[in-house]
């Protein structure tokens, strides 16, 4: 028999399991580990009316859930589309005030587009990451990758103005995040999401451009698997994962624009530490293999 690689022997001693939300459990299940099957709740919030700038994003969650019946509970992953966070900023253009740059004119007649909003992505962009088949692949200064870096005229409120992502997602997290825990009483976790293509695979699915009070990853490198093996570099992107399932009750047209997700356990920030939010998700340019 061959020699076993050292490498793939389990350690000898595991790493530390990280803080999880401690969630409601069944009688005599207190003692039950943080990996055990939770049935997850996605909950709709429906109600909330349209969104404009100043609006208490806190207050209109919370007359939604009030009117649904709903109360937040420790734990609970509260998740918000960023359209609603934009407006409330006041982070809209309308196009008549938009002077088009002789790029955007040119680039708007070759393609049928219009070339004030052509002009809004240019601003919204730290650079074109691709252009084609008119479609403008764009790195937004926040550093996500996307089409039309996440300008958007669908969803926006009123014709001919156009919806910006908010200018620093996880700071809105944040804030929205204390003005729950503040007017609520109880500590949540906030996710911030917006709809993103993805290469090499069609269709749209939800992400998280912001999110706090817990972890964007969850990290097994270091773990073993039921063999044996050792885990490298597998790292799930937590916080993805729930924005996409959130929009499983909101759609695109259905005027859902936060959903309440419970029974996950996640690995909470500990307050004090800093919390990088979203931010964590976005690979930098010298581990990036396409760029």
């Amino acid at each position: 028999m061959g020699k076993v690689d050292s490498a793939l022997r389990p350690p000898t001693a595991r790493p530390s399991a990280p803080a999880f939300t401690r969630l409601p459990q069944g009688k005599g299940d207190d003692e039950a580990p943080p990996d055990r099957f939770f049935g997850l709740q996605i909950l709709p919030v429906r109600g909330i009316p349209e969104v404009t700038a100043g609006d208490d994003l806190c207050a209109l969650v919370l007359a939604g859930l009030a009117r649904g019946q709903v109360r937040l509970r420790e734990g609970d992953v509260v998740v918000v589309t960023s359209k609603i966070v934009s407006k409330a900023e006041g982070r809209t253009v309308r196009l008549e005030d938009v002077e088009p740059s002789p790029f955007a004119r040119a680039w708007a007649a070759a393609h049928g587009k219009d070339a004030r909003q052509v002009e809004v992505v240019l601003r919204e962009s730290r650079r074109i990451v691709r252009q084609d088949r008119g479609v403008l692949i764009a790195e937004t200064h926040h550093g996500f990758v996307c089409a039309n870096a996440g300008v958007d005229a669908s969803n926006a409120g009123t014709r001919g103005q156009l919806l910006l992502l908010p200018e620093d997602p996880d700071a809105s997290a944040r804030g929205l995040r204390v003005s729950l825990r503040q007017a609520a009483g109880v500590d949540v976790a906030v996710v911030i999401s917006d709809t993103f293509g993805r290469p090499w695979r069609t269709g749209q699915t939800n992400v998280a451009i912001g999110a706090a009070a817990i972890r964007a990853l969850r990290t097994y490198a270091g773990t073993t698997d039921p063999a044996g093996y050792v885990l490298r570099a597998t790292s799930i992107a937590v916080i993805d994962e729930l924005a996409a399932a959130a929009e499983l009750v909101m759609h695109k047209l259905a005027r859902v624009p936060v959903a309440i997700i419970r029974g996950c356990p996640y690995e909470r920030v500990p307050e004090g530490e800093p919390d990088a939010g979203a931010a964590a998700l976005v690979r930098q340019a010298e581990f990036d293999l396409f760029r």
